[in-house]
């Protein structure tokens, strides 16, 4: 694998992360309901991310499913870490919260691995077939 394609792979999980995130933590644990309070543009940044890594980096379809779809279980679990910190008492059904949100998250993200997978070879074969060719020259 490729460097950049590394990076792109570490971005396809920390950019939905906050994505998703940012808008998920500040609501009270007595209005959270999953998977009505993960919906919003987080989960279009989820998508995204695995349609950028297959199109861009033409990272393979599991490890962009994979890094992609991790990012809003792993946005819940800071949260259930963060509150049980708080008060141990408060999350008593994190594990049917993770299952939720890895079921949203790695859907999207395979949505989106598919999504990358079938426009990188159509895009691509289009610009090689506009690309000037070079004339051989014979010696």
């Amino acid at each position: 694998m490729k460097n950049g394609s590394k990076i792109l792979l570490v971005a396809a999980f920390v950019v939905p992360f906050f994505a998703v995130g940012i808008p998920y933590w500040p609501i009270p644990y007595s209005k959270v309901s999953l998977p009505d309070s993960l919906y919003g543009i987080g989960l279009i940044v989820v998508f995204l991310a695995a349609v950028a890594c297959r199109y861009l980096a033409a990272v393979r379809f599991r490890s962009a499913t994979l890094s992609a779809g991790a990012s809003v279980p792993g946005a819940v679990m800071a949260r259930v870490i963060y509150e049980t910190a708080i008060d141990p008492t408060s999350h008593n059904l994190w594990p049917f919260e993770l299952v939720i949100a890895a079921g949203v998250g790695f859907s999207l993200s395979l949505m989106g691995s598919l999504v990358g997978g079938f426009l990188m070879p159509r895009i691509r074969s289009a610009q090689a077939d506009k690309s000037p060719t070079r004339p051989r020259v014979s010696r």
